[in-house]
């Protein structure tokens, strides 16, 4: 039988499956696969679980340009988008909406993560870090980073921020955790998001009839001026409550991992006192690591000329921004890990009308993380060996399950 040509000129029996695994022993790198994917050229075309063709763009400047292109949608409803899994009816929230319903459901939440609202939340955090460490240090070693300190931090956090009681972490964290697995059935990610959503619709109801100053409360006088219904707002605060915990507590831990791994970078933070050097590590470091390593999804609403190459409306686009932050034309010596780089004009929050609404508070807080642990514990250093290092490649969110630590 003959082979055929896709429209990204590769033969079809050749085009590669995705996701792609990392290298053995190169945790922090994005496949070797996806490298040679972006060196022959920004478009190629990679096979999905379904045996669909979406095309993967793989450079910066393209994944930047159709990011913030209108022509291309973000509705996992649309037909031609290149779904992760075999349900389109697992979604959470407003992420995988277009406008003007995105925009809506977006600006119901947008004031408490505004650079000002967040800045003041500092302090707080500062005390939460301050709190943690000092449990830590009065505990006897070793330490699992991820459970005594990487996944509490950001939890109060956006406990605090929504009106979500901590005391439920236990529940919130364990169904969060099957909705971001990769491995997990479509039966099990529905179960869980049912759960959560149940969970964030009873804690609605009763802020509705005893509201607070939280982020919940403000969606639930939104239901009750009949602004919006209370499953969207359930359903808004599940995406809150997964975001706000899950992606920084996973950068938390692989930052601390790739820092220890890395001893002149992790001295130059510890011993700075020049906020301005702290940020640019965070930014560094969000741009080295990128743990949002599935590819963010998307669909042509009409045809698009990208690189000599025509994008047909109904194509799916996979745009994997841990290799445009990869992107020799975007960044010098891309692999490597220097937090004195200038590194803010990386893709790790997305780009365009859909980029991290939360964005504010994740750099705040792994700003306050990374200028405190590394000075309170000076001799952090790991209590494993890498290769006992159990890595989250089954997650649409990367990072570690465990860290353990000593000191």
């Amino acid at each position: 039988m003959a082979e055929t040509l896709s429209r990204a000129g590769q033969h079809e029996a050749a085009i590669p499956g995705f996701p792609m695994p990392r290298a053995a022993g190169c945790p922090f790198d994005p496949p070797p696969a996806l490298r040679e994917q972006q060196q022959a050229g920004p478009l190629t075309k990679v096979r999905l679980w379904d045996g669909s063709t979406p095309w993967l763009v793989t450079r910066y400047a393209e994944q930047r340009a159709l990011l913030a292109d209108p022509r291309v949608s973000a509705d996992i409803t649309r037909p031609g988008y290149p779904s992760p899994s075999d349900s389109r009816t697992n979604s959470v929230g407003f992420i995988l909406m277009d406008d003007p319903e995105h925009a809506r459901l977006r600006r119901m939440v947008t004031a408490p993560f505004t650079i000002k609202r967040v800045e003041a939340l500092r302090p707080s955090v500062q005390r939460i870090v301050d709190g943690l460490i000092d449990g830590m240090l009065a505990a006897p070693g070793p330490a699992d980073l991820v459970g005594a300190f990487a996944l509490p931090v950001p939890s109060l956090v956006i406990c605090e921020l929504l009106g979500v009681p901590y005391a439920d972490h236990d529940f919130f964290q364990d169904n969060s955790r099957t909705v971001i697995n990769r491995d997990a059935t479509t039966e099990e990610r529905g179960a869980a998001l049912g759960r959560l959503t149940d969970y964030l619709d009873g804690l609605m109801s009763r802020k509705r009839k005893n509201p607070g100053e939280d982020l919940l409360s403000g969606l639930a006088g939104r239901v009750n001026q009949g602004e919006l219904s209370q499953q969207e707002a359930a359903r808004t605060g599940v995406l809150l409550l997964i975001a706000g915990h899950e992606t920084t507590a996973n950068m938390i831990a692989l930052g601390t991992l790739a820092l220890l791994q890395h001893p002149e970078q992790l001295t130059a933070l510890r011993e700075t006192d020049d906020p301005a050097l702290v940020a640019g590590a965070v930014e560094e470091l969000l741009r080295y690591l990128h743990i949002t390593h599935s590819g963010r999804r998307r669909v042509a609403l009409a045809d698009i000329e990208v690189a000599g190459r025509t994008i047909r409306a109904g194509d799916g686009l996979v745009i994997p921004n841990d290799i445009g932050n990869r992107d020799p034309e975007a960044f010098t010596d891309p692999d490597r890990l220097d937090i004195h780089r200038d590194a803010r004009h990386h893709v790790a929050f997305g780009f365009g009308v859909h980029q991290c609404l939360g964005q504010p508070l994740a750099r705040m807080e792994l700003q306050v993380v990374f200028s405190t642990l590394y000075r309170r514990i000076p001799t952090l250093r790991l209590a494993a060996g890498m290769d006992d290092i159990p890595f989250k490649h089954d997650g649409s969110v990367y990072g570690v399950y465990e860290l353990p630590v000593t000191w």
